[in-house]
């Protein structure tokens, strides 16, 4: 875990071990991967490149990337697809691979967008991502992700981040472990229910396009470190998560270098929309591409997941990683680990210590 604000580390607490026989502590600048945590740093290489290009939340896809438009998709905000507003959960195509990028952007432009209510969301695992990787590339003149995070942000603040690792660094990744008994055991109940019924949308949204063919193990290899996957293809570690969310904290300034207008940094952390999740069966709020805390009826937290403010925003990962910017504490937090816990949400381990910090606050 670590926490810092604005440049200055609070916290750094680190144990236990990187490799499955537990031979090789965890030391302070271990790797790991944060799953899908990775989408947050995907977010906000979009919102820089937007903010670069003079482009809105109102602003259609389709202007950008022309192929979108199809299958009635023509008048989708960027707004929309950020919120997880945009019914794009889950490919129609079955055959689609996690690796297969080109296959999945193209089964986006021709994907039919689900109808939601009124209210709450649909969040996307994986489409969301790899859509806005493309619109990102489409923006810059076909510049890749992982180019564009370290040229203009890992590479300049020295964050230790990746998406693409280099093989130099591979030796500094911990082996992640699932929990033994499953991803669904102790996992809440309705959520559970829905991701056993293989016909529905929670089911098809975590299982398409299709996992490897390795499972965990296959995630453990430095091929998969290095293909940078839009989705969960991150990898860091705690001080580097917290860094780029301390960024984001702190008005998205730091070395003395302005990276994120007031416009763009109000689009992180006000709510585009809140209420139930059709795929996480829960509530939750998005602000353009971050998760939010909902607020009740009178403006108060119903959960507390990243901390006491109401405006603060980030992303959780698979296995139960947070990380987030809190901007009226100027914080930025990261909770990273490779022995996976079950369920949607980080559980107990994490949220004890975003507690802690704030009680201690």
């Amino acid at each position: 875990m670590c926490v810092l604000r604005g440049e200055e580390k609070l916290i750094s607490l680190y144990g236990g071990f990187l490799d499955a026989d537990c031979q090789r502590p965890w030391k302070e600048e271990t790797l790991v991967g944060i799953g899908s945590g990775t989408k947050g740093v995907v977010v906000a290489c979009l919102l820089h490149a937007m903010q670069e290009a003079g482009v809105n939340l109102d602003s259609h896809i389709s202007d950008l990337w022309p192929a979108f438009a199809q299958g009635g998709k023509r008048a989708m905000t960027l707004g929309q697809l950020l919120s997880h507003r945009s019914g794009l959960c889950a490919p129609n195509d079955i055959h689609l691979k996690i690796l297969d990028k080109e296959g999945i952007v193209r089964s986006i432009e021709k994907q039919d967008p689900l109808p939601l209510p009124r209210s709450g969301s649909a969040y996307s695992p994986h489409l969301f991502a790899y859509a806005l990787e493309e619109i990102l590339r489409r923006l810059t003149g076909g510049e890749a992700l992982s180019e564009y995070w370290r040229r203009v942000f890992g590479g300049p603040l020295g964050i230790d981040l990746w998406i693409g690792l280099p093989e130099s660094e591979n030796d500094r990744v911990a082996t992640l472990r699932a929990p033994e008994r499953g991803m669904l055991d102790g996992c809440e109940l309705i959520f559970a229910r829905a991701f056993a019924d293989p016909d529905s949308l929670v089911h098809k949204a975590f299982t398409r396009p299709a996992n490897l063919p390795g499972g965990i193990a296959e995630w453990n290899t430095p091929p998969i470190w290095a293909s940078s996957l839009p989705s969960v293809g991150g990898i860091a570690s705690a001080e580097g998560l917290a860094k780029f969310y301390a960024l984001l904290a702190n008005g998205g300034v730091q070395n003395g270098t302005t990276f994120f207008k007031q416009q763009t940094l109000d689009w992180m952390s006000t709510r585009l929309t809140q209420g139930f999740d059709l795929v996480l069966q829960c509530d939750m709020a998005f602000s353009a591409g971050f998760m939010m805390d909902p607020l009740d009826s009178s403006g108060q937290k119903i959960r507390s997941l990243f901390g006491a403010s109401g405006s603060a925003f980030g992303h959780i990962g698979l296995g139960g990683s947070l990380g987030f910017a809190d901007p009226e504490r100027r914080t930025g937090f990261a909770y990273l680990m490779n022995n996976w816990e079950a369920g949607v949400l980080p559980r107990k381990r994490c949220t004890d210590l975003v507690d802690a910090i704030y009680s201690a606050d």
